[in-house]
């Protein structure tokens, strides 16, 4: 076998293999002798089908078998000769070669990867503390979660919560098909068409109204965007909320047993730190992530980010199945998912040098701290604990996420830091928005 390689570009290559006429007819022998053991044929008996006349019947067959045989186990051989780490899948093409077989594979390589300039990364470490401002905005949060809903007598104001039956047409055309009954709206929410929640307010239960609104321009459905449309309302019941005091009843449907203030104020005060934690955490991470994509600088082979393109739209795939759709019909092009795969890939092949370089292995002892805190918010955490230990493949996601945490606050302790004071509400914000 002879073997050259050729640059054709940064990252690209391409390889020739030249295997020698005598080694192809070996194996179409073997595979001939094999198949007049098999093959029927009329005037032969089962297994005595003469050797001449399957070669005659089947030699271009056997020898595309052949051949393709031998690039399966010569590439990777070839791979190896070389020292070559290809990224991504080969294009293979055979070549016209009389004296022998012969074939080209073109293909990425990896790049390398300099980590010269770690030391000098600037990162902001931000640092944030839970304030009493903060835990009373949780805990108004947490009553708003447990409103209720009560009638009331009198015109609908912004806040309520109003039962309407209501009709739309968009030129000459029904788009509601027919009257939508019993839908409930609250005013203010942005629940409806931009104007329809306003014209509700000042209605009493039973009153009807009439009213024209204009969609907005991008809106989702096509034929009525940028549109005017007449609606006919019916208002059928008004509602005012009813936020619930913290007492007894209200603090044990968070899961506060004995049902005090004091334990309760703790327990909220602990999950918020909980969650602060957590927060900060990613919010370095992403400091840290931006600093590497931004310093240490590196080609990304077309091929790794095609694979990562597809990575991110199998959600979307999955998705359009669900509602009997073909991605093709969600119009994504690959455009838009190309720079956030890109930087994904790049920063994948610099953690990657990073702890290949610096021989960072996983701390078994985080993976189990880790898991714990996954745990501690269930009911039973022994059982959430249990459930991880019980598969490798469940724990081998615990353990890729404590290297990579691993690998960023190495990173930090090389880098030149600077603490940054946020609020806690940012924290938590910019932790939803991700």
């Amino acid at each position: 076998m002879q073997v050259s390689v050729e640059k054709t570009s940064e990252l690209s290559r391409k390889m020739t293999v030249s295997l020698p006429e005598k080694m192809v007819q070996e194996k179409m022998d073997a595979r001939f002798k094999s198949l007049a053991r098999e093959v029927k044929i009329d005037g032969f008996r089962p297994g005595k089908v003469p050797v001449r006349v399957v070669k005659k019947m089947y030699s271009d067959r056997v020898r595309s078998e052949v051949t393709g045989d031998l690039i399966q186990t010569t590439y990777f051989q070839a791979l190896q000769e070389q020292n070559i780490n290809p990224a991504g899948q080969p294009h293979i093409n055979p070549t016209d070669e009389t004296s022998g077989f012969e074939y080209t594979a073109e293909f990425e390589v990896y790049p390398e990867v300099s980590l010269d300039g770690l030391s000098a990364l600037e990162i902001k470490r931000p640092v944030a503390t839970v304030e009493q401002a903060d835990q009373d905005a949780m805990v108004t949060k947490l009553r708003e979660q447990k409103k209720d809903w009560n009638d009331v007598e009198r015109t609908a104001e912004k806040g309520d919560r109003v039962t309407i039956h209501f009709s739309g047409v968009c030129e000459g055309e029904n788009f509601t098909e027919g009257k939508v009954e019993s839908y409930q709206v609250v005013i203010g929410a942005g629940q409806m068409v931009p104007g329809f929640e306003d014209e509700l307010i000042g209605l009493d239960a039973g009153a009807n109204k009439a009213f024209e609104v204009t969609f907005p321009e991008g809106y989702g459905n096509e034929k009525l965007a940028a549109k005017p449309a007449a609606f006919e309302v019916e208002l059928v019941k008004v509602e005012e909320s009813f936020i619930p005091e913290i007492d007894e009843d209200f603090i044990k449907t968070y899961g506060v047993e004995d049902g005090s203030i004091e334990s309760f104020n703790a327990d909220v005060k602990a999950n918020m730190e909980r969650e602060l934690t957590q927060g900060l955490k990613g919010k370095l991470k992403n400091a840290v992530m931006d600093a590497l994509y931004e310093n240490i600088q590196i080609s990304v082979p077309n091929a790794l980010i095609d694979q990562e393109i597809q990575n991110m739209m199998k959600p979307y795939e999955a998705n359009a199945r669900k509602q009997n759709m073909k991605l093709e019909d969600l119009d994504l092009p690959k455009e838009l998912f190309e720079e956030q795969a890109k930087r994904r890939v790049a920063l994948g092949l610099i953690l990657g040098e990073i702890i290949k370089t610096n021989e960072i292995k996983v701390d078994d002892d985080k993976v189990r701290s880790t898991v714990e805190e996954m745990a501690v918010s269930y009911e039973r955490p022994e059982d959430v604990i249990a459930w991880y230990y019980s598969d490798d493949s469940r724990l081998n996601e615990v353990k890729q996420m404590v290297l990579e945490d691993q690998t960023v606050g190495w990173i930090v302790d090389q880098a030149q830091v600077t603490d940054e004071t946020v609020s806690f509400a940012d924290v938590m914000e910019k932790q939803q928005q991700q």
